[in-house]
């Protein structure tokens, strides 16, 4: 297995190569200029003559003068120093602007993903135990429904009716903490915290639970058909037995796969929560780097995404080899 891991991080280099220059590509040739952001944010709007010449001036200072391949592999030798060059908004390192904020999205997703996996196994349990009743009916129709809803037309709904207002006032509408949550104890810190995450994490966590509480059940339905399930109920083994000891370790390897791919859409749906809910994260601030063009933020963020979009295919084969022994990595 040590041998596996070490060429799968190798293979992180040329995958994440060919990640940065498709979204290089995508970043430079998209509509609109950070040059022309950056002159009317300083109010340069002279006459002719001299707007041309700040033009080629402020093209020469961010190096947007030189070929897209020139500029690629600038960026690409400033990142093997981890240098991620500065914010054309306000010239910080674009590394301090983003390691302000990923705690706060990653907080945010590990919460959601933990929830999401909680609720979802339990649910896919019992529709797959319980199929064709009424309650697998229900539970279908509903979870149904919540994947068809796009999550800003639910935040928009929550901070309508549960965060003041004409209705009720029982959430904050924005932010991570109360003004004075810095001198709060422990535990008043840890509610003050969760009172202001439900939103956000429900917003971020119901479609992924209605997807994996799916395949949960499509995946338990299947196994339970298998011989060895039969086997062990000829045994006399209770239905419990068979369903917790025997099936339901089998049926998680589908769902274990699905880890990989949760990642990179629950840190996308966050540009859309962070910014409704006006939360400080990474999701916020790539949304607000994509308005104004800065490139070098925009790369910066997609490349964090990228690595840890990476790092979660790498622990979904690890957790291939908890749940099921027989797999072995060569």
């Amino acid at each position: 297995m040590r041998n596996y891991l070490i060429r799968r991080f190798l293979l992180i280099i040329p995958t994440f190569l060919g990640i940065s220059l498709i979204t290089f590509m995508i970043v430079q040739m998209a509509p609109g200029s950070p040059i022309y952001m950056r002159l009317h944010q300083a109010g340069g709007s002279g006459g002719s003559a001299i707007t041309q010449e700040a033009i080629e001036q402020t093209k020469k200072l961010y190096g947007l003068d030189k070929p897209l391949p020139v500029r690629y592999v600038m960026w690409l030798g400033k990142l093997a120093t981890f240098d991620f060059g500065t914010s054309y908004k306000d010239n910080r390192p674009v590394l301090t602007k983003i390691a302000e904020t990923i705690p706060v999205t990653l907080q945010l997703n590990l919460i959601s993903i933990l929830a999401i996996y909680l609720i979802a196994i339990p649910i896919g349990v019992y529709s797959a135990t319980h199929q064709h009743t009424r309650g697998d009916t229900a539970l279908t129709l509903g979870l149904f429904i919540l994947y068809s809803l796009p999550s800003f037309w639910v935040a928009m709904l929550l901070m309508y009716y549960f965060c003041g207002g004409a209705h009720f006032n029982w959430f904050p509408a924005a932010g991570v903490s109360s003004y004075d949550a810095n001198s709060l104890g422990a535990f008043a810190w840890l509610r003050d915290r969760a009172w202001h995450l439900i939103l956000p994490v429900l917003c971020l966590s119901y479609n992924g639970l209605a997807g994996l509480s799916r395949y949960a059940r499509a995946g338990l339905i299947e196994t339970i058909r298998q011989d060895y399930v039969r086997t062990a109920r000829a045994y006399g083994f209770s239905e419990r037995t068979v369903i917790y000891r025997y099936a339901l370790r089998n049926s998680l390897i589908p769902i274990v796969t699905l880890l990989g791919g949760l990642i990179p859409s629950l840190i996308g749906g966050s540009v859309i929560i962070e910014s409704i809910f006006s939360i400080p994260g990474m999701g916020r601030l790539a949304f607000e780097a994509i308005l104004s063009r800065d490139y070098p933020l925009i790369m910066g963020i997609l490349s964090i995404t990228a690595l840890l979009t990476l790092l979660g295919l790498i622990v979904s084969d690890i957790l291939y080899a908890l749940v099921d022994p027989k797999i072995k990595f060569s």
